[in-house]
């Protein structure tokens, strides 16, 4: 048997020790696989961040809605009312925020029909327009003695109400001011302004009556339309 040379044997042990070298292949393929962990890392953050900025918002949100908007049945309650009279329509801006409950119980008895077919049967020339009941003739007669003796106008033209004492009975008429009024808290509740169609008001104004404030040929309300926009 041939004997290695000690000078051969050291060489061989030197090429077996030494590092092996590594494939292009190889560096590519782990270069990849840590790219697409980086990758993946970094797009679970953006989740994850989005997700909790998306919520932070949306409870935002719905604090500020629920802030501005108090009770959330007044903003649902039709802002506008359309009296469709004999002499033409009168379009009324209800004042949902001052007198919730009475535009409350106007709306509910327009959605009855209340007043439907209702009549004009008190005007007072340069004073107000009076549909309802025919109860309790000296009231607006009352109103216009006060009116004479006041000065301090309260009650602008064109505004929308009903009697106190009428409506604590549980009774509802409407009156719209043809000019400014003086001090009537104690008698009206403003709860809309005329805003299109003064001039029907001021054409029922100018109908003739009796010595009673009544119109000689009556003039009344055909319906009221409910609507949120106008």
């Amino acid at each position: 048997m041939a004997r290695i040379k000690p000078q051969a044997l050291l060489q061989q042990s030197k090429r077996k020790k030494g590092p092996s070298r590594i494939s292009a292949t190889t560096i590519i393929f782990y270069s990849l696989i840590l790219v697409l962990f980086g990758f993946f890392l970094f797009t679970t953050y953006r989740h994850w961040s989005n997700r909790s900025r998306f919520r932070s918002e949306n409870q935002m949100s719905v604090s500020e809605a629920e802030s501005t908007s108090g009770d959330p049945r007044k903003s649902d309650l039709p802002g506008y009312a359309v009296l469709n009279t004999s002499k033409g329509s009168i379009i009324i801006e209800l004042h949902k925020e001052s007198t919730p409950e009475v535009v409350d119980e106007f709306i509910d008895l327009c959605q009855k029909g209340h007043f439907k077919g209702m009549l004009f049967h008190r005007v007072i020339k340069h004073f107000v327009i009076q549909a309802g009941d025919n109860e309790g003739a000296g009231g607006t007669e009352d109103w216009n003695l006060r009116g004479k003796q006041h000065t301090s106008v309260k009650h602008e033209a064109f505004m929308l109400g009903t009697s106190k004492g009428k409506h604590l009975n549980k009774r509802f008429d409407l009156l719209i001011t043809t000019a400014p009024i003086p001090d009537l808290n104690e008698k009206i509740i403003v709860f809309g302004q005329v805003i299109k169609g003064e001039d029907v008001v001021q054409e029922i104004e100018e109908v003739d009556t009796d010595e009673h404030y009544k119109p000689k040929v009556s003039i009344g309300i055909l319906d009221v339309s409910l609507t949120q926009k106008i």
